[in-house]
């Protein structure tokens, strides 16, 4: 497990603050609360094989296996921040996010369903 750069409270906090109010919710709270539930995920799922995006706060790999070094990743998931704190909050199903297009994954394993939500609120 890799060592946490922000504060479980901290990012909880930001999470739960966005979760309370998306619209309201100031940049600064929406960077940390993306920062913090990927440093999160990545604890949930160590790896290197799929590579997460929420530009543009953050990135981070999870998942054990096949591991790339330079370039586009073979497994790639991308969505915007709010719909990526949605998904972290399970305000929206994976399965939705990615019927409406709000989350663009390509690759093997790139279901990440059984991984969020991640804060609850």
């Amino acid at each position: 497990m890799a060592r946490r750069k922000i504060d479980v409270t901290d990012g909880v906090a930001a999470v739960r603050t966005w979760a309370a109010d998306p619209a309201a919710a100031p940049r600064s709270i929406r960077a940390l609360a993306v920062r913090y539930s990927l440093e999160a995920l990545a604890d949930l799922a160590p790896g290197r094989s799929v590579e997460v995006r929420v530009p543009p706060f953050g990135v981070t790999q999870i998942l054990e296996g096949t591991v790339h070094t330079r370039g586009t990743p073979p497994a790639v998931v991308e969505t915007s921040a709010d719909t990526w704190l949605a998904l972290v909050t399970g305000q929206l199903a994976w399965a939705d996010a990615v019927a409406a297009g709000d989350v663009v994954a390509s690759g093997q394993r790139t279901d990440l369903a059984a991984l969020l939500p991640l804060v609850k609120i």
